[in-house]
């Protein structure tokens, strides 16, 4: 089972901005740098939790369907199951019709129920690709606080700890992010 992003959030959920503030900040410059801050900590997050901070396009592939036909996704929370394709020994896709399949999103992670009969996998190496969105919304207000505030305090230790060779930027984290990830995290079964 291996899942990937197919399109990447349209937006971070901390501006530049918001970090300028926690940092203290009252220039301009460094927009780029810390812009990739952000970035690059809002993936870590995501990362460490399991979790989709904004809306963004995933796709899961699997050989077969698991015992009993129930899909767990890698990803929370999600918001919609797009399409699931099936391919056939020959390597043609056929795409599933919504209703041989319900999406359960009140398990954490969601998990999609396959309607029995529907859909018979190939026996090669990519049987059924899944398309779903993952987020919680396409603002940064959808995102709950603790993990916006988890995205400033990674982003802003980076920036202030920039220096390779010290034994701080090498060794520590900022107090209190893995308490603030770790409310949100998404059990791996």
């Amino acid at each position: 089972m291996t899942s990937v992003v197919v399109t990447p959030p349209a937006l971070e959920p901390v501006t530049v901005a918001d970090l300028r503030n926690q940092l203290r900040l009252t220039g301009v410059q460094e927009e780029d740098l810390l812009s990739g801050f952000i970035q690059a900590a809002r993936q870590q997050i995501e990362r460490e939790t399991r979790r989709a901070l904004i809306r963004q396009g995933w796709r899961l592939y699997l050989e077969a369907w698991p015992m009993g036909r129930i899909v767990s996704l890698p990803i929370a929370p999600v918001l919609s199951v797009d399409e699931i394709t099936v391919y056939d020994l020959d390597g043609n896709g056929h795409v599933l019709d919504p209703s041989d399949y319900t999406l359960d999103r009140s398990s954490d992670p969601a998990r999609i129920r396959i309607g029995l009969g529907v859909g018979v996998p190939s026996a090669g190496l990519l049987g059924v690709e899944i398309d779903f969105s993952a987020g919680y919304g396409d603002n940064a207000q959808d995102v709950p606080a603790p993990l916006r505030q988890a995205i400033r305090l990674l982003a802003a230790h980076w920036f202030e700890n920039r220096e390779a060779g010290t034994d701080l930027a090498m060794t520590s984290l900022p107090h209190g992010l893995d308490r603030l990830m770790s409310v949100n995290r998404v059990l791996q079964l």
